[in-house]
């Protein structure tokens, strides 16, 4: 499905890619000349337990899973040119043409945008030919045709006779795909494999894959430029790190063990894969200016509500350290005043995410239980976090920066913080005190004999 009108007609495509046709991808090939991008294969099922987020930060929009995945971004940029590809059986579908047309036939009545499909041709012409024509009555807006059977890879020539059929066949654009391994290497090649194939449209996978500029008329550009380009994207959209690593180590195919493949296959994060390509300047100025964003939505923006989730009351709240003096913590404002209202001791309940393991923390206080709908890096943020929520609901000073002093903890408690010692702290010290006089009364020992035995 596309957002907006897309025309299919004359159009070149970056084609979806599991893992690839992510949102740094899709604004290369933009760059380089696409006229439309799709995105990766995403399930519908997955898709439909997303939450639709405005990231102001980023100034994208992001579909998240409840797992805190980000599935789908997109932004101003690609607006009526990306098409979001929606699956989950592949071509074990083909085998099923009544389920197809049930499916399309939903999706068109249901929709106000265009929808699209994507098939691989059957083993018989005239199988491929009977299956397209009953796509076409479904009032779909194009078809894209993958010129290989089910069973074949892409080491397997692409059979564009049976693509050219599908085009005279029928009446909406066709979209021919699969000529990447022996048909397109360059921009020139694009218009060779729309003639071979009869049709008004190409769509790319791997040639756009190892270089995103196959799509650029001034023709192919240096992979290594064209990295820094992609790479440039990720900083700036926050691509997750392994999907930086797995695309760039495409683009360098059989160069993947050179020193730069091994230095980006070790990498953990963007920075680090941005030491390899020498973008350190880039990557840290980019920093600075989300986060300069994200401090200046933070101050404008409006307090963020509860929300009741069962038997616990939540809101998405992080625990930024640098808002809250060294000395003190929303957990002690916690405990001072739960000792002040003679309630017991703030209990918390921490759990850790398996996927990325981030962690979650729960308090209870007063028999009622607080959470933060944020997960943390961790357990001791996620801790704090838990603990602001609850200061927040029952109104009690947290102690951030610039806070008007509450009395909750005295100036011998911050004192005692900023010098790294709390009251129990200082027990401990003195108890290790007396064990180390009432040791000193005892005689030294010398080659493991005391000095009576020797």
């Amino acid at each position: 499905m596309a957002a907006g009108r897309l025309s299919f007609t004359n159009i070149t495509a970056l084609a979806p890619m599991v893992r690839v046709g992510t949102l740094p991808m899709r604004l290369l090939a933009l760059d380089y000349g696409a006229d439309v991008v799709y995105c990766e294969e995403l399930i519908d099922i997955k898709m439909a337990q997303c939450q639709r987020v405005e990231n102001d930060v980023l100034q994208t929009v992001d579909f998240v899973a409840p797992d805190d995945r980000v599935m789908f971004r997109t932004c101003e940029r690609e607006k009526d040119r990306v098409v979001f590809q929606m699956g989950g059986m592949g071509a074990a579908l083909l085998s099923d043409p009544d389920m197809i047309e049930a499916i399309l036939r939903k999706l068109v009545s249901g929709v106000s945008i265009p929808v699209t499909c994507k098939i691989r041709v059957l083993p018989s012409l005239e199988e491929t030919l009977n299956l397209v024509q009953r796509i076409e009555k479904t009032g779909i807006a194009a078809v894209a045709v993958h010129g290989r059977f089910k069973e074949e890879r892409p080491r397997h020539p692409v059979h564009c006779d049976y693509i050219r059929a599908v085009a005279q066949a029928v009446s909406i654009p066709v979209i021919a795909n699969g000529g990447s391994l022996d048909l397109v290497k360059t921009n020139g090649d694009i218009d060779e494999f729309r003639k071979a194939t009869g049709t008004s449209s190409v769509m790319l996978a791997r040639a756009a894959m190892w270089n995103a500029s196959v799509f650029a008329c001034e023709g192919p550009l240096p992979v290594e430029r064209v990295m820094e380009e992609y790479l440039k994207y990720a900083i700036r959209y926050d691509n997750h790190a392994f999907n930086t690593k797995y695309c760039l180590c495409q683009m360098l195919r059989d160069k993947v063990e050179s020193p730069l493949g091994k230095q980006v296959q070790a990498a953990q994060t963007n920075a680090e894969i941005s030491e390899a390509y020498g973008l350190q300047e880039f990557y840290r100025q980019t920093q600075n200016q989300l986060q300069a964003r994200r401090d200046a939505l933070q101050s404008g923006s409006q307090p963020v509500r509860p929300v009741v989730d069962g038997d616990v009351t939540t809101m998405a709240v992080k625990f930024e350290r640098r808002e809250y003096p060294p000395q003190i913590t929303p957990k002690m404002f916690l405990l001072e005043w739960s000792r002040r209202e003679k309630l017991e001791q703030p209990q918390y309940e921490t759990v850790q995410r398996s996927q990325d393991r981030s962690f979650q923390s729960t308090v209870t206080v007063g028999d009622k239980k607080y959470r933060s709908s944020l997960w943390e890096k961790s357990k001791k943020f996620a801790e704090q976090a838990a603990a602001i929520v609850c200061l927040r609901v029952l109104g009690i000073p947290e102690g951030r920066i610039g806070e008007e002093d509450s009395g909750l903890v005295c100036k011998r408690k911050r004192e005692g913080k900023a010098n790294g010692t709390t009251e129990e702290e200082r027990s401990k010290k003195r108890h290790v005190a007396e064990i180390q006089q009432e040791t000193s009364k005892i005689p030294a020992v010398a080659n493991g004999e005391r000095p009576e035995q020797a």
